[in-house]
């Protein structure tokens, strides 16, 4: 593991040696560089250089000192890369909220080859009952801090938050929710166009998280992109059909 100091986080992160074009892997939410662990072993034999990244506040990188969105997500990165030297051959690999950071990275960069597996960037559109739910709690969250103050609020809003929101949400520190609650809102749609590598969108069909309709939307914004689905699988197509996945990145990789 290797560690650099860049915009106040420890940025921890990994990385092998090989020969040619450096793979470059972006964890989702609420995961680490391991989740990418077979990812990264069809990159190592196909004798590529692999930098496995833990983003600030997950794995054993340090959580940011304010609240970041993606803008400074991908600006750490880019300091990343920029001192590892990685060159503009280098292929980026996204996953999920890593997808994010993959999106806006390669619109403004150069980059070799881009690949989103399930990939966020996409702001979902919301139901009534969406807003209802988020109103509903903010209301609430103003009258039990005028009735409690905010100490015993927090208390009381944790617990709520823990019942009524999402594992990601529920399981992240006060400073991550509150990022969390940030990059999800953010929609990258207007810098799809601006990215120039070849890109190969991998999907579930059944991602709920990150519906295929979203990859279909990627797939008409980014030039020349090109969408491979799975039938059967879910938001981590790679750990649900490993066989197609490792052929189809394989292929790509080295065409």
């Amino acid at each position: 593991m290797r560690v650099e100091r860049i915009n106040g986080v420890d940025f921890a992160y990994s990385r092998t040696e090989g020969e040619g074009a450096a793979v470059v892997l972006l964890h989702g939410w609420g995961c680490n560089r391991s989740t990418l662990a077979s990812i990264e072993a069809i990159a190592k034999a196909a004798g590529r250089p692999v930098i496995n990244v833990d983003f600030p506040g997950f794995g054993d990188s340090t959580e940011p000192p304010c609240v970041w969105g993606v803008e400074e997500y991908t600006c750490a990165f880019e300091e990343l890369m920029r001192r590892e030297a990685v060159g503009d051959d280098a292929l980026i690999l996204g996953h999920s909220f890593g997808g994010r950071v993959g999106i806006l990275f390669a619109s403004r960069n150069p980059v070799g080859k881009l690949v989103l597996v399930d990939a966020a960037g996409v702001k979902p559109r919301r139901s009534m009952k969406y807003y209802i739910k988020v109103y509903s709690f903010k209301l609430k969250k103003h009258l039990l801090r005028l009735l409690l103050g905010r100490e015993k609020a927090e208390e009381r809003l944790n617990a709520l938050r823990s019942k009524v929101g999402s594992s990601d949400y529920a399981g992240a520190s006060p400073r991550m929710r509150q990022i969390l609650s940030k990059v999800v809102n953010e929609d990258l749609k207007h810098v799809m166009p601006q990215i120039k590598a070849p890109t190969l969108l991998i999907w579930g069909e059944n991602d709920t998280a990150t519906p295929l309709a979203d990859a279909k939307v990627m797939e008409r914004l980014i030039p020349g992109a090109a969408l491979v689905s799975f039938p059967g699988c879910g938001h981590y197509s790679f750990l649900d059909n490993p066989v197609q996945f490792a052929a189809v990145f394989d292929s790509f990789l080295k065409s």
